[in-house]
Protein backbone atom coordinates (compact mmCIF):
# COMPACT_ATOMS: atom_id res chain seq x y z
CA UNK A 1 0.00 0.00 0.00
CA UNK A 2 1.37 3.37 -1.13
CA UNK A 3 1.66 5.07 2.08
CA UNK A 4 2.43 9.07 2.54
CA UNK A 5 3.49 10.74 5.83
CA UNK A 6 2.40 14.55 5.71
CA UNK A 7 4.29 16.02 8.04
CA UNK A 8 8.14 15.75 8.89
CA UNK A 9 7.91 16.45 12.49
CA UNK A 10 9.07 14.05 15.07
CA UNK A 11 6.22 11.93 15.39
CA UNK A 12 5.32 11.87 11.52
CA UNK A 13 9.10 10.86 10.91
CA UNK A 14 8.68 8.25 13.66
CA UNK A 15 5.83 6.56 12.01
CA UNK A 16 7.37 6.95 8.42
CA UNK A 17 10.62 4.67 10.07
CA UNK A 18 8.05 2.81 11.54
CA UNK A 19 6.85 2.08 8.21
CA UNK A 20 9.45 1.82 6.49
CA UNK A 21 10.74 -0.78 8.69
CA UNK A 22 7.85 -3.07 7.67
CA UNK A 23 8.58 -2.51 4.16
CA UNK A 24 5.97 -0.63 3.45
CA UNK A 25 6.61 1.92 0.50
CA UNK A 26 6.42 5.33 2.21
CA UNK A 27 7.17 8.80 1.55
CA UNK A 28 8.08 11.68 4.05
CA UNK A 29 6.24 14.60 3.06
CA UNK A 30 8.27 17.95 4.35
CA UNK A 31 7.02 21.43 3.88
CA UNK A 32 9.67 22.35 1.12
CA UNK A 33 12.22 20.68 -1.55
CA UNK A 34 14.86 22.26 0.64
CA UNK A 35 13.66 19.98 3.53
CA UNK A 36 12.80 17.50 1.69
CA UNK A 37 16.52 17.34 0.00
CA UNK A 38 18.17 17.57 3.19
CA UNK A 39 16.53 14.94 4.97
CA UNK A 40 17.27 12.56 1.93
CA UNK A 41 20.70 13.69 1.81
CA UNK A 42 21.59 13.10 5.69
CA UNK A 43 19.34 9.66 5.81
CA UNK A 44 18.07 11.12 8.86
CA UNK A 45 16.26 14.03 10.73
CA UNK A 46 19.57 15.47 12.45
CA UNK A 47 17.53 17.81 14.21
CA UNK A 48 14.76 15.62 16.34
CA UNK A 49 16.01 11.96 15.92
CA UNK A 50 19.43 12.25 16.11
CA UNK A 51 21.50 9.32 15.06
CA UNK A 52 18.65 6.74 14.20
CA UNK A 53 19.10 6.25 10.53
CA UNK A 54 16.06 5.72 8.21
CA UNK A 55 14.89 2.41 6.77
CA UNK A 56 16.14 2.12 2.87
CA UNK A 57 12.17 2.10 1.97
CA UNK A 58 11.44 5.25 3.39
CA UNK A 59 11.20 8.40 0.47
CA UNK A 60 11.29 11.89 1.09
CA UNK A 61 9.63 14.79 -0.83
CA UNK A 62 7.69 17.71 -1.03
CA UNK A 63 4.49 17.96 -0.38
CA UNK A 64 3.63 20.62 -3.26
CA UNK A 65 5.18 17.90 -5.20
CA UNK A 66 4.22 14.75 -4.18
CA UNK A 67 1.56 13.06 -6.44
CA UNK A 68 -1.14 12.26 -3.77
CA UNK A 69 -3.77 11.07 -5.39
CA UNK A 70 -1.37 8.20 -6.19
CA UNK A 71 -1.32 7.04 -2.16
CA UNK A 72 -3.79 4.47 -0.43
CA UNK A 73 -3.32 5.73 2.43
CA UNK A 74 -1.59 9.13 4.15
CA UNK A 75 -0.77 9.72 7.38
CA UNK A 76 -1.42 13.36 8.91
CA UNK A 77 1.14 14.03 11.91
CA UNK A 78 1.37 17.89 12.00
CA UNK A 79 1.00 20.47 14.69
CA UNK A 80 -3.01 21.26 15.44
CA UNK A 81 -1.93 24.74 15.32
CA UNK A 82 -0.88 24.33 11.57
CA UNK A 83 -3.47 21.66 10.58
CA UNK A 84 -5.63 23.87 8.52
CA UNK A 85 -2.95 25.43 6.55
CA UNK A 86 -1.28 22.10 5.83
CA UNK A 87 -4.61 20.31 4.69
CA UNK A 88 -5.83 23.64 2.52
CA UNK A 89 -2.25 22.68 1.05
CA UNK A 90 -3.19 19.08 -0.27
CA UNK A 91 -7.06 19.89 -0.96
CA UNK A 92 -8.10 18.61 -4.29
CA UNK A 93 -5.23 16.02 -4.15
CA UNK A 94 -6.36 13.33 -1.85
CA UNK A 95 -8.62 10.68 -3.46
CA UNK A 96 -12.32 9.08 -2.67
CA UNK A 97 -11.62 5.72 -0.26
CA UNK A 98 -8.17 6.75 1.02
CA UNK A 99 -7.68 5.50 4.51
CA UNK A 100 -6.92 8.62 6.59
CA UNK A 101 -5.42 8.84 9.79
CA UNK A 102 -4.99 11.88 12.18
CA UNK A 103 -1.70 11.29 14.10
CA UNK A 104 -2.07 14.87 15.43
CA UNK A 105 -3.14 15.48 19.76
CA UNK A 106 -4.87 19.07 20.13
CA UNK A 107 -7.81 21.59 20.14
CA UNK A 108 -8.38 24.00 17.10
CA UNK A 109 -7.67 27.32 19.74
CA UNK A 110 -10.98 29.31 18.41
CA UNK A 111 -13.22 26.59 17.63
CA UNK A 112 -12.53 24.19 20.01
CA UNK A 113 -12.58 21.37 17.10
CA UNK A 114 -10.75 18.38 17.33
CA UNK A 115 -8.59 17.69 14.70
CA UNK A 116 -10.99 14.87 12.71
CA UNK A 117 -13.30 17.52 12.54
CA UNK A 118 -10.51 19.88 11.21
CA UNK A 119 -9.06 17.22 8.59
CA UNK A 120 -13.01 16.53 7.33
CA UNK A 121 -13.94 20.35 7.39
CA UNK A 122 -10.97 21.17 5.02
CA UNK A 123 -11.30 17.65 2.74
CA UNK A 124 -14.61 16.90 2.96
CA UNK A 125 -17.15 13.96 3.72
CA UNK A 126 -16.52 12.79 0.53
CA UNK A 127 -12.72 12.20 0.93
CA UNK A 128 -13.06 11.44 4.97
CA UNK A 129 -15.11 7.67 4.56
CA UNK A 130 -12.23 6.44 6.24
CA UNK A 131 -11.03 8.91 8.12
CA UNK A 132 -9.13 7.01 11.80
CA UNK A 133 -7.13 8.78 14.74
CA UNK A 134 -3.98 6.64 16.19
CA UNK A 135 -3.00 7.92 20.00
CA UNK A 136 -1.75 6.41 23.15
CA UNK A 137 1.42 6.76 24.80
CA UNK A 138 4.01 6.90 22.30
CA UNK A 139 6.74 9.27 23.22
CA UNK A 140 8.56 9.30 19.72
CA UNK A 141 12.13 8.94 20.28
CA UNK A 142 11.43 5.58 22.32
CA UNK A 143 9.27 4.21 19.35
CA UNK A 144 11.96 5.35 16.43
CA UNK A 145 14.44 3.54 18.74
CA UNK A 146 12.44 0.19 18.60
CA UNK A 147 11.50 0.35 22.12
CA UNK A 148 8.09 -1.65 22.48
CA UNK A 149 5.22 0.42 22.73
CA UNK A 150 1.27 0.29 22.01
CA UNK A 151 -1.37 2.89 20.65
CA UNK A 152 -5.21 2.85 19.67
CA UNK A 153 -6.63 3.45 16.24
CA UNK A 154 -9.95 5.03 16.45
CA UNK A 155 -12.62 5.50 13.85
CA UNK A 156 -16.66 5.21 13.24
CA UNK A 157 -15.73 3.45 10.25
CA UNK A 158 -14.40 -0.37 12.08
CA UNK A 159 -13.34 -1.77 8.22
CA UNK A 160 -11.04 1.55 8.23
CA UNK A 161 -9.90 1.32 11.83
CA UNK A 162 -8.99 -2.14 11.31
CA UNK A 163 -6.83 -1.45 8.01
CA UNK A 164 -5.13 1.19 10.25
CA UNK A 165 -4.68 -0.84 12.85
CA UNK A 166 -2.96 -3.77 10.04
CA UNK A 167 -1.05 -0.94 8.71
CA UNK A 168 1.03 0.46 11.98
CA UNK A 169 0.85 -2.58 13.76
CA UNK A 170 4.52 -4.22 13.93
CA UNK A 171 6.82 -5.99 16.22
CA UNK A 172 7.25 -3.27 18.69
CA UNK A 173 3.93 -1.49 18.04
CA UNK A 174 1.20 -3.18 19.25
CA UNK A 175 -2.05 -1.15 17.68
CA UNK A 176 -5.87 -1.71 19.67
CA UNK A 177 -9.30 -0.35 18.14
CA UNK A 178 -11.51 1.59 19.40
CA UNK A 179 -15.31 2.36 17.54
CA UNK A 180 -15.13 6.36 20.07
CA UNK A 181 -13.53 8.77 18.06
CA UNK A 182 -14.51 11.82 20.05
CA UNK A 183 -13.21 9.90 23.15
CA UNK A 184 -9.67 8.70 21.53
CA UNK A 185 -8.97 12.54 20.38
CA UNK A 186 -10.30 13.95 24.14
CA UNK A 187 -8.06 12.11 25.65
CA UNK A 188 -5.09 12.71 23.72
CA UNK A 189 -5.35 16.23 23.65
CA UNK A 190 -6.33 17.58 26.94
CA UNK A 191 -4.14 15.60 28.69
CA UNK A 192 -1.36 17.58 27.72
CA UNK A 193 -3.41 20.08 29.82
CA UNK A 194 -2.30 17.96 33.23
CA UNK A 195 0.94 17.52 32.05
CA UNK A 196 1.75 20.96 32.10
CA UNK A 197 0.99 20.92 35.96
CA UNK A 198 3.04 18.02 36.33
CA UNK A 199 5.58 19.42 35.16
CA UNK A 200 5.36 22.21 37.51
CA UNK A 201 4.86 19.66 40.45
CA UNK A 202 8.21 18.15 39.75
CA UNK A 203 9.68 21.50 39.14
CA UNK A 204 8.45 22.69 42.68
CA UNK A 205 9.92 19.52 44.15
CA UNK A 206 6.22 18.50 45.35
CA UNK A 207 6.97 15.20 45.48
CA UNK A 208 5.31 11.92 44.24
CA UNK A 209 1.98 12.25 46.17
CA UNK A 210 1.30 15.44 44.91
CA UNK A 211 1.88 14.40 41.54
CA UNK A 212 0.16 11.49 41.99
CA UNK A 213 -2.75 13.65 43.05
CA UNK A 214 -2.75 15.70 40.27
CA UNK A 215 -2.60 13.10 38.01
CA UNK A 216 -5.78 11.25 39.63
CA UNK A 217 -7.84 14.57 39.45
CA UNK A 218 -6.87 15.82 35.98
CA UNK A 219 -8.14 11.91 35.03
CA UNK A 220 -11.43 12.89 36.39
CA UNK A 221 -11.39 16.48 34.96
CA UNK A 222 -10.62 15.76 31.59
CA UNK A 223 -13.17 12.54 31.66
CA UNK A 224 -15.73 15.61 32.53
CA UNK A 225 -15.21 17.54 29.49
CA UNK A 226 -14.76 14.51 27.27
CA UNK A 227 -18.34 12.69 28.57
CA UNK A 228 -20.05 16.23 27.59
CA UNK A 229 -18.57 15.99 24.23
CA UNK A 230 -20.06 12.84 23.62
CA UNK A 231 -17.31 10.15 24.31
CA UNK A 232 -17.74 7.38 26.48
CA UNK A 233 -16.14 7.44 29.83
CA UNK A 234 -14.09 3.74 29.67
CA UNK A 235 -12.33 5.03 26.72
CA UNK A 236 -10.59 7.40 29.25
CA UNK A 237 -9.22 4.91 31.10
CA UNK A 238 -7.50 3.01 27.91
CA UNK A 239 -4.47 3.97 26.13
CA UNK A 240 -5.37 7.19 24.81
CA UNK A 241 -6.72 8.36 28.60
CA UNK A 242 -4.69 7.09 31.10
CA UNK A 243 -1.46 5.16 29.48
CA UNK A 244 -1.11 8.57 27.73
CA UNK A 245 -1.60 10.30 30.63
CA UNK A 246 0.53 8.17 32.80
CA UNK A 247 3.79 8.59 30.13
CA UNK A 248 3.09 12.76 29.65
CA UNK A 249 3.07 12.84 33.22
CA UNK A 250 6.01 11.05 34.43
CA UNK A 251 8.16 11.27 31.11
CA UNK A 252 11.42 13.81 31.00
CA UNK A 253 10.74 13.17 27.50
CA UNK A 254 7.40 14.69 27.59
CA UNK A 255 7.97 18.12 26.13
CA UNK A 256 4.34 19.50 28.13
CA UNK A 257 6.42 18.37 31.10
CA UNK A 258 9.60 20.30 30.48
CA UNK A 259 7.28 23.37 29.84
CA UNK A 260 5.56 23.27 33.00
CA UNK A 261 8.71 22.41 35.18
CA UNK A 262 10.51 25.31 33.48
CA UNK A 263 7.52 27.61 34.67
CA UNK A 264 8.30 26.50 37.91
CA UNK A 265 11.43 27.44 37.96
CA UNK A 266 10.43 31.32 36.91
CA UNK A 267 11.24 31.49 33.37
CA UNK A 268 8.32 32.87 31.23
CA UNK A 269 6.12 30.86 28.77
CA UNK A 270 7.60 33.24 25.68
CA UNK A 271 11.31 32.17 26.21
CA UNK A 272 10.05 28.83 27.32
CA UNK A 273 8.74 28.52 24.18
CA UNK A 274 11.49 30.34 21.72
CA UNK A 275 13.88 27.66 22.85
CA UNK A 276 11.87 24.68 22.35
CA UNK A 277 12.36 22.56 18.80
CA UNK A 278 9.11 20.75 19.30
CA UNK A 279 5.46 22.21 20.04
CA UNK A 280 3.91 22.25 23.34
CA UNK A 281 0.49 20.91 22.85
CA UNK A 282 -0.44 22.15 25.84
CA UNK A 283 -0.74 25.40 25.58
CA UNK A 284 -3.54 26.06 22.93
CA UNK A 285 -5.43 23.22 24.46
CA UNK A 286 -5.12 24.86 27.74
CA UNK A 287 -6.77 27.65 25.94
CA UNK A 288 -9.58 25.19 23.57
CA UNK A 289 -10.84 23.69 26.97
CA UNK A 290 -10.70 26.14 28.90
CA UNK A 291 -13.61 28.26 26.86
CA UNK A 292 -15.25 24.77 25.97
CA UNK A 293 -15.59 24.00 29.40
CA UNK A 294 -17.04 27.48 30.55
CA UNK A 295 -19.36 27.55 27.42
CA UNK A 296 -20.97 24.46 28.52
CA UNK A 297 -20.40 24.88 32.53
CA UNK A 298 -18.03 22.02 32.92
CA UNK A 299 -15.62 22.52 36.42
CA UNK A 300 -12.57 22.02 35.36
CA UNK A 301 -10.06 23.55 38.17
CA UNK A 302 -6.73 22.17 37.06
CA UNK A 303 -7.12 23.81 33.48
CA UNK A 304 -8.56 26.97 34.75
CA UNK A 305 -5.33 27.45 36.63
CA UNK A 306 -2.90 26.34 34.13
CA UNK A 307 -4.67 28.74 31.99
CA UNK A 308 -3.89 31.72 34.65
CA UNK A 309 -0.23 30.26 35.03
CA UNK A 310 0.13 30.67 31.23
CA UNK A 311 -1.88 33.43 30.29
CA UNK A 312 -2.45 35.27 32.77
CA UNK A 313 0.92 35.73 34.86
CA UNK A 314 -0.47 33.41 38.26
CA UNK A 315 2.88 32.15 40.05
CA UNK A 316 2.87 28.32 40.25
CA UNK A 317 3.20 27.75 43.91
CA UNK A 318 -0.05 30.01 43.91
CA UNK A 319 -2.24 28.03 41.67
CA UNK A 320 -0.93 24.99 43.48
CA UNK A 321 -2.30 26.67 47.17
CA UNK A 322 -5.86 27.53 44.95
CA UNK A 323 -6.13 23.48 44.14
CA UNK A 324 -5.46 22.77 47.89
CA UNK A 325 -7.99 25.36 49.50
CA UNK A 326 -10.47 24.43 47.36
CA UNK A 327 -14.21 23.70 49.04
CA UNK A 328 -14.18 20.04 49.90
CA UNK A 329 -16.13 17.87 47.82
CA UNK A 330 -16.90 13.94 48.01
CA UNK A 331 -13.97 11.91 45.36
CA UNK A 332 -16.69 10.22 43.82
CA UNK A 333 -18.93 13.14 43.36
CA UNK A 334 -17.75 13.15 39.01
CA UNK A 335 -18.34 9.03 38.84
CA UNK A 336 -22.04 8.85 40.45
CA UNK A 337 -23.49 12.03 38.72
Amino acid sequence: MQTAVLGATTWGTTLAMLLAGKGVPVTLLARTQEEARHLASTGEHRVVLHGIPFPPSLSVAAVDSYPLEDARAIAIAVPSASMRANLRRIEGRVSRGVLLVSASKGLEVGTGLRMSQVITEELGEAVCGRLCVLSGPNLASEVARGLPAVAVMASKNLAAAEDARDLFMAPTFRVYTNPDLIGVEMGGSLKNIIALGAGICDGLCYGDNAKAALVTRGLAEITRLGVAMGARPATFAGLAGLGDLVTTCASPLSRNHYLGEQLAKGRTLSDILASMVNVAEGVNTTRAAREMAQTMGIDMPITELMYRVLFQGMEPRRAVVELMLREAKSELEDWEA
